[in-house]
């Protein structure tokens, strides 16, 4: 395996997934992140996938918490009890479990999305019609972010 130290997973690629719920993995995000994938609920009807060396990335801001933090232990619970190692095949390709497949609404059509350091997974559908609302308002998620709305505070 080649070094992929400092990459990033960017872009967005999209697969069909077949009759035995069989999807494959996008070469470039493959390069990336490996043939040894985790795979988890996401936020917003999404999955998420990391590789299986990074993924104490699901756990961000979770890590070093008291476990009598209820936040820490329902964040904990949802990605990481929701969460199944998968293999990808010689052609690159990975079942998508069931449970994961119900959560995320999947039917035909995915998006993959790479996002730094991990990857998200999103019925196509259900991607466009996020996408459009999200366009609309970055402008005011952005600001938000910056913490230069004080009016939504």
């Amino acid at each position: 395996m080649k070094d992929t130290a400092g990459q990033m997973l960017l872009g967005q690629y999209e697969a069909i997934v077949g009759e035995k719920h069989r999807v494959a993995f996008p070469k470039k995000l493959r390069e990336i992140i490996g043939e040894k994938l985790i795979i988890t609920l996401g936020y917003e009807s999404s999955l998420i996938i990391v590789s299986e060396t990074g993924w104490k990335a699901l756990l961000e801001g979770t890590e070093g918490r008291p476990f009598i933090e209820k936040p820490a232990r329902e964040t904990q619970r949802y990605l990481l009890g929701g969460a199944t190692s998968v293999s990808l095949d010689a052609k690159g390709r990975f079942i998508i479990p069931d449970y994961l497949r119900r959560f995320a609404k999947i039917k035909g059509k995915v998006i993959f999305l790479g996002l730094s350091r991990y990857v998200e997974l999103w019925d196509k559908e259900i991607w466009e019609s996020y996408i459009t609302d999200l366009e609309k308002n970055i402008d005011k998620i952005s600001t938000k972010l910056i913490g230069k709305d004080t009016k939504d505070k």
